[in-house]
């Protein structure tokens, strides 16, 4: 007998049709459903391994696979020992740039499911971070950056000394680490729970730690103004394809802007004031993509967020000069908005840093405010990348080629994701204001010819977040115009994002040939520095080279060609003559020139091109400089003195 199925619709306790009851929590719906809510396989359904295989899951992961597989086969493959003109650019086999597009294009891949499973894109972040900065710390047998290895001899000698140094100061500049040695404090706390002898050890995976650890904190900080996973991760993406100036190795300035971002990440997600959030009590009326404004927070409340970050300013202050600056910048921005007016903050991180320039970092901040005198206001001269002029030869030239077209590329992206989405700028005031809060510094000093970088390097968390606004669509418009914007952007984004990852390489890897120096080099160094009496004069062409500080607290230094292009010009016509007129009557000095320095004096622009051939070939031949050590490593000489006769 067949039955039937009543065809009266199931009503609930009032009478009404009953609503489906909605997927358990745990279910997984949509594209990745593969079994009921019970567990039980779906009919239909095919299961084992080649089912397993072919989930989105699986696919989603398995350009992820083939890109470690080319990028593990590249790594040994790279030929970084004889380095040319062109730095790492040509020594990365093919299999090592396909990885990287492969990435990319996985990466692309997932942004379709963000929502749904934000940690696939977050996945493939992690892996080009790795991809792009691990190889010098798997590769290298030295430290990779001379500034890295002065920050290695300060380090140890803190591990030897248990203090700075005091009294009379060595030569070279070093104030700037003596009175702002709270970083290299902590890494020689590394060094000893660590175990190892110098910070040497770890020096060179610096870059992809704290590329990491700044990670979570960009994504804090974005998810405060969008709930688009797509724009989240597309604008963390293109941080780690902008952030290509060199900051984020072992120093002061890579770990303060850690903490710098931290401090913004706490101020816009908990500094929010009561009766500003009534003018944007729903974001998502202005932009589709804009998150919900969190909750005005309390006095108290505020107080004691103050109370948290007091620490972490403080500890800004103790370590480096600049990042300090441009974090009242940044507060006080964020101050022109109703929602993070917070004075209390801005006045507490004013206070930490005018007490400390004023006790521990008495001598260089007097030194510097005698200095705006003659730089302020002098745009074009503080804005000049670099100490000296162009760069010259066809490596150092392709990367400053690169470096202007990065910041073209963001700065244009950005312009017009800020005029074309105008409903997502408002609601992300603060990354606005914050990308342009260090762009005034330009008035104010050059830094030793780098304020063009990190003026740069503190916008670009809110220019790449908006970058990644122009190329990622609002969701949730229907018109046919939102359709082929869609359209559009699909299109746009890859092609984008393989523009920015060729930008990357020449301007990350295109100097490597003055970034890394075989151990043979670091020997010579060494054994120059072991010769000399201690308080003899070392000179150098310049110190972008390893170990050039090397018992710093022991010598003087000078690096003759660090000025003027002009007077260098006038040294080359007499290198030997100049030097020794330098050199203080009854004064112990050694020479030490290196193939490192050879290609630094190049890529900074100190030097015309052969003009580093030119002075070690006559510094070599005078009479006033005897021959040490000569070796493919580099060329060692000791001044002989005249007498009057």
């Amino acid at each position: 007998m067949q039955h039937h199925v009543p065809s009266t619709p199931v009503t609930g306790s009032g009478g009404a049709p009953a609503r489906p009851s909605a997927p358990a929590r745990g279910a997984v719906q949509g594209e990745d459903r593969d079994h009921d809510a019970g567990g039980t396989p779906a009919p239909g359904r095919r299961t084992g391994p080649a089912a397993a295989l072919r989930s989105p899951a699986a696919l989603a992961l398995a350009p992820l696979v083939l890109a470690t597989a080319l990028w593990l086969w590249a790594l040994p493959r790279t030929d970084f020992r004889s380095i040319e003109e062109f730095g790492l650019l040509d020594r990365f086999p093919p299999s090592f740039y396909a990885a990287l597009v492969v990435l990319t294009g996985g990466f692309v891949l997932t942004l379709r499911r963000a929502g749904t499973a934000p940690l696939r894109p977050a996945a493939y972040c992690a892996a080009m971070l790795v991809a792009l900065k691990a190889p010098p710390a798997i590769l290298y047998d030295t430290v990779r950056y001379a500034w890295a290895s002065k920050h290695d001899a300060i380090i140890s000698r803190l591990l030897a000394e248990g203090t700075v140094p005091s009294g009379r100061e060595p030569s070279g500049g070093m104030a700037a680490y003596d009175q702002w040695p709270g970083f290299f404090s902590l890494d020689a706390a590394l060094v000893r729970a660590f175990g190892v002898d110098t910070a040497a050890s770890f020096i060179n995976w610096a870059p992809v730690a704290l590329g990491l650890l700044v990670v979570p904190l960009l994504v804090l900080v974005y998810r405060t103004f969008t709930d688009d996973w797509r724009l989240v991760w597309t604008g963390v993406w293109i941080f780690q394809l902008a952030n290509w100036v060199g900051q984020d190795y072992l120093s002061p300035q890579g770990f303060s802007y850690l903490l710098h971002l931290t401090v913004l990440a706490v101020v816009v997600r908990h500094f929010v004031l009561p009766g500003s959030a009534g003018a944007l009590r729903d974001r998502s009326a202005l932009d589709p993509a804009a998150a919900s404004v969190p909750p005005p927070t309390t006095t108290r409340q505020r107080a004691v967020a103050v109370l948290f970050l007091v620490p972490i300013v403080a500890t800004v202050n103790a370590s480096h000069q600049l990042t300090p600056v441009m974090l009242c910048a940044s507060l006080s921005v964020l101050c022109l908005t109703r929602r993070y007016r917070n004075l209390g903050l801005l006045v507490t991180t004013g206070l930490i840093t005018l007490a400390w320039n004023l006790t521990m970092g008495r001598e260089l901040f007097l030194d510097t405010l005698g200095t705006l005198r003659e730089k302020a206001g002098d745009l074009l001269a503080n804005s000049r990348p670099g100490f000296a002029g162009d760069p010259t030869g066809p490596g150092p030239e392709l990367v400053g080629d690169a470096n202007v077209l990065m910041v073209l590329a963001l700065g244009v992206l950005a312009a017009a994701a800020v005029l074309l989405r105008r409903r997502l700028a408002r609601s992300a005031l603060p990354l606005v204001l914050t990308a342009a809060a260090p762009l005034p510094m330009f008035a104010v000093n050059d830094y030793g010819g780098e304020m063009v970088f990190r003026v740069y390097l503190f916008g670009l968390p809110g220019a790449a977040f908006f970058a990644a606004a122009a190329l990622v669509p609002a969701v949730g418009a229907a018109s046919r115009a939102a359709a082929n914007a869609r359209r559009v952007a699909a299109a746009a984004l890859p092609v984008t994002l393989i523009v920015m990852l060729a930008g990357f390489l020449p301007s990350y890897y295109g100097k490597e040939g003055m970034h890394y120096a075989p151990p043979g080099e670091t020997a010579l160094t060494r054994r120059a520095f072991d010769r000399a009496p201690e308080g003899a004069l070392i000179i150098a062409a310049t110190g972008a080279f390893a170990d050039s500080y090397y018992r710093y607290d022991r010598y003087d230094r000078w690096f003759f060609a660090e000025q003027e292009v002009e007077e260098n010009l006038r040294m080359l016509k007499d290198p030997a003559g100049y030097l020794a007129g330098g050199i203080p009557e009854g004064r112990p000095a050694y020479v030490i020139l290196t193939p490192t320095q050879g290609e630094a004096v190049i890529g900074e622009g100190y030097l015309p091109e052969g003009g580093f051939d030119t002075l070690r070939e006559a510094l070599g031949e005078s009479p006033l400089f005897e021959v040490v050590e000569e070796s493919r490593y580099g060329l060692v000489l000791r001044h002989r003195p005249t007498t009057g006769g």
